[in-house]
């Protein structure tokens, strides 16, 4: 696929938890643009008063988290008028918002776990209904940021106090034991089902990203080693959540399977990493679709939808 003449302005950074993610997406999309022949105008986004280039005439957008991907610099674009790639302003806000998500995928017959949006002024373990072992996490941020996993009361409250950090509110989900699985969409495509294994703990920011801080780390497995009917059960799932929320263009969405092979369904991820370590380009090589034709078709999708 050819490129050549386009002038794309790739925003990075971002203001939120994940900046260190988006500079490293960055360095990939960047190269993979200009390999394809485009002129790629890099614009680290340090605060949500930024301005783009003379002469960009679309935005290649891999800000991940607040900001980026919570809708807002979806909703400023489209006041512009320009073009940018993945999920609108509507779709992106309903998928960051994980107490929305999870209302929708219910709505929408999406198999996924039981939750509790918690109050966290003044909460105690008293006020949490979901049953040992849970998950507790923000409701809006991303790269398992604020999770904690508590096998047992005295781990409740610590957790309270520190997700207050992010918000007044946090998503208390039941733990389920079984394999970490992700799923990319590429417009109407399903790609390959990814298993990943954390080699310690479960799959936080220190495994995905060994390279932020040296230590963790993880083993992925393309396509999943899962009979066909759990493939075609878990990518259904996946399918169907990302259409629940509206998704334009392509996501990343994140499985638990139980030791039963039930899927349940955690998130929709619309703007997933891109780095060398990320999912969504591994899933998408598995296919047959390499890095710069996969930034190929995300711009070439996203220019297609009517903002």
């Amino acid at each position: 696929m050819n490129l050549s003449g386009s002038h794309i302005a790739l925003l990075k950074g971002g203001p939120g938890s994940e900046r260190a993610v988006s500079l490293e997406t960055a360095k990939g999309v960047a190269q993979a643009l200009r390999s394809l022949g485009a002129e790629v105008l890099e614009i680290d986004v340090t605060a949500r008063d930024f301005v783009l280039p003379a002469g960009a005439k679309a935005v290649f957008n891999v800000i991940h988290g607040t900001f980026g991907e919570d809708g807002s610099l979806q909703k400023m674009l489209e006041e512009r008028s320009i073009p940018y790639t993945g999920a609108g302003s509507a779709s992106s806000a309903l998928a960051f918002d994980k107490a929305r998500s999870k209302a929708a995928f219910v709505e929408a017959g999406v198999p996924t776990t039981s939750y509790q949006i918690l109050t966290l002024a003044g909460a105690g373990p008293a006020d949490v209904t979901i049953p040992l072992p849970m998950v507790m996490k923000p409701l809006c941020e991303g790269s398992s940021v604020g999770v904690h996993i508590i096998m047992d009361e005295p781990g409740i409250q610590p957790a309270i106090e520190d997700l207050a950090k992010f918000g007044a509110t946090a998503l208390v989900e039941p733990f389920v034991a079984g394999k970490e699985l992700t799923v990319g969409i590429l417009g109407d495509q399903v790609l390959p089902v990814i298993h990943i294994q954390p080699r310690s703990g479960f799959y936080d920011i220190a495994n995905k990203y060994p390279w932020m801080g040296g230590t963790g780390g993880s083993d992925y497995f393309c396509p999943a080693d899962l009979s066909a009917e759990t493939t075609a059960r878990v990518q259904a799932a996946a399918l169907a959540a990302h259409r629940s929320l509206g998704v334009e263009v392509y996501s990343r969405v994140d499985v638990l399977l139980d030791a039963d092979e039930v899927p349940f369904v955690l998130e929709v991820n619309t703007i997933p990493g891109m780095t060398s370590t990320s999912l969504l380009p591994k899933a998408a090589a598995a296919a047959g679709i390499s890095y710069p034709e996969l930034c190929a078709r995300i711009l070439t999708l996203s220019l297609e939808v009517q903002r």
